[in-house]
């Protein structure tokens, strides 16, 4: 796992690192971080930086709060038609993201939001993958907190922001992590939904460094290298979070 960042980051501090012939004399050479100040001063490196920001932001809030209503009614709810509701979302985590994409490119048309930001956020604002896995975390909770708190004359929305959210957090922080880090890195989409630089992401842009004859690997790289870091800086901040989140349930005392 390390490898591939170390090559990364040591591709990134050379210029023209592909004239080299083998890998002492990449190592050896002169290291520079001329290729970092181009990618950061490129005219379009920004929009895209502020484009994928904002994108996987705005997902992520969509996702959080959205799968967990959902999570919450599946667990607690009983409704018309639960049955029929949980096996299409069990039925839709089977399906690659793939079979969609013909679909999904019409309906996007059809609604005029090709080449929008609505196109990069609304399609993903809510997940099955979301929704099952807060629904499977909230299965665990012990319903007597609700139940507790009701009796002492707390509403509905009361019991569900401030004892089933805060109760929750150590799964929504595993499913914010999972869903910025997704949409980060997201290329297939953002590159069918958007056709000019204004609306493009951060993948999307990366791949104009590729050239129809040659690659320019030092400026791939280093743009690369800065897409990665934050998502490096989110694991260090909240990884216990997410350690605590995946065997959250796993153990009972």
């Amino acid at each position: 796992m390390i490898f591939p960042m170390f090559w990364m980051l040591l591709l990134s501090l050379k210029e023209y690192p592909e004239r080299y012939s083998n890998f002492i004399h990449l190592i050896i050479s002169k290291f520079t971080l001329l290729n970092y100040k181009d990618a950061l001063k490129s005219d379009s490196f920004d929009i895209y930086f502020f484009n994928s920001l904002l994108v996987a932001v705005f997902v992520t809030l969509g996702n959080v709060l959205f799968c967990m209503m959902v999570g919450y009614a599946l667990a607690r709810k009983n409704f018309k038609g639960k049955a029929i509701f949980t096996s299409s979302i069990l039925g839709v985590l089977i399906i690659p993201s793939h079979v969609i994409m013909i679909p999904l490119y019409r309906l996007m048309v059809k609604l005029s939001w090709i080449n929008t930001y609505w196109s990069l956020i609304l399609p993903w604002v809510v997940t099955p993958f979301g929704i099952f896995l807060v629904w499977q975390y909230l299965k665990s909770v012990p319903i007597e907190l609700e139940e507790a708190a009701r009796i002492d004359g707390a509403s509905f929305w009361k019991i569900f922001f401030l004892i089933i959210i805060p109760v929750s957090r150590p799964i929504l922080t595993v499913l914010g992590i999972y869903t910025f880090l997704g949409n980060w890195n997201s290329f297939l989409f953002p590159f069918l939904f958007t056709n000019s630089e204004s609306y493009r992401t951060l993948p999307v842009g990366l791949t104009f460094y590729l050239g129809k004859q040659s690659i320019d690997w030092g400026h791939l790289m280093a743009g690369s290298s800065i897409s990665a870091l934050p998502i490096i800086i989110l694991f260090l901040i909240f990884q216990k979070q997410i350690i605590k989140g995946l065997i959250a349930g796993s153990l009972k005392e």
